[in-house]
């Protein structure tokens, strides 16, 4: 299993395998064509809640971490992602955050990895 994780506004690439968006929300000026996805897994995306709060803390990267990770504990979403990503060669996980170094997407990847 290869999963790589790519912001949705890069353009899609036959490379990239099964596309998942991981955002609760749609990208923003994005068509349903354009994005060019396999499946929409909101449900593993952050609570709007979290995410809110970290939008104003960006810097306590390691404390969304932890919150976002005790969300996804024992998460049917979470175990569905899992077995979808374990079935493909290749699954890339999409995200439309601007920052590539700091999103729930690396989280993801990383809980896929440790599964």
């Amino acid at each position: 299993m290869q999963i790589e994780i790519k912001r949705i506004y890069e353009p899609a690439a036959a490379t990239d395998g099964h596309r998942i968006l991981v955002d609760r929300l749609w990208p923003r000026g994005l068509t349903k064509e354009a994005a060019a996805i396999d499946r929409w897994m909101k449900e593993v995306a952050p609570s709007n809640e979290l995410r809110t709060w970290f939008h104003a803390n960006m810097e306590e990267w390691d404390e969304f971490t932890k919150r976002y990770k005790a969300e996804l504990k024992g998460s049917e979403a979470l175990e569905e992602l899992r077995s979808l990503a374990a079935e493909k060669k290749v699954v890339t996980l999409l995200f439309a955050a601007k920052t590539e170094d700091r999103n729930h997407a690396l989280v993801l990847k990383q809980m896929l990895r440790k599964a």
